[in-house]
């Protein structure tokens, strides 16, 4: 059985979105990738309703069975924190709306997922969804191929498939981490 994962890179100027199709043995399939771009002469109720509408469209469209979104916890630009902060208020409200799960992905968790290090800088990703996606190029802007690499980790995540068969060495391992983690919050 696979399963339809939106990924979502948030930003308020830059907001990249990506549909992939990931299967119980991890295989992965490309749908879609596209980054959502508004003005900042634009009024941020303007730019809101703009990416609410798009994303709506993708929802409509793609029909994901799960969003997965890009937490952040800081950034030195307190512009830039609000700008993620407010796409991802209207993003958990479209999935409630719609009644799709969602996750959150720190920037760490993500890199380690496609990379093997928590650390990667973007190239290293976009080269690495690159060959997990089979495409020809690195997607562009960044913010498509983070979207790509968001929608990837949550499709790998043991818990975005329910099913019957026991989780592999490596899924239980990482719902070991993901269990204790939760613990120490």
């Amino acid at each position: 059985m696979a399963r339809r994962v939106l990924g979502i890179d948030p930003g308020l100027t830059r907001c990249g979105l990506a549909i992939v199709e990931v299967s119980a043995n991890r295989s992965l399939k490309f749908i879609a990738v596209e980054t959502i771009t508004t003005s900042p002469k634009d009024e941020l109720p303007t730019r809101l309703i703009q990416i609410a509408e798009v994303i709506e469209q993708q929802l409509s469209t793609h029909k994901p069975d799960l969003i997965a979104l890009e937490r952040v916890f800081a950034q030195a630009n307190l512009r830039s924190v609000m700008g993620v902060a407010q796409i991802s208020g209207v993003i958990l409200y479209l999935s409630a709306k719609h009644n799709i799960p969602l996750q959150f992905h720190t920037p760490s968790e993500v890199k380690a997922a496609v990379t093997g290090n928590g650390r990667a800088n973007k190239a290293q990703v976009g080269t690495m969804v690159t060959k997990l996606l089979r495409l020809n190029e690195i997607p562009k802007p960044a913010d498509s191929a983070d979207a790509l690499a968001i929608a990837i980790t949550a499709g790998w995540r043991p818990s975005a498939f329910v099913e019957s068969k026991p989780l592999t060495r490596a899924q239980r391992a990482w719902a070991d981490a993901e269990a204790a983690s939760k613990k120490t919050r």
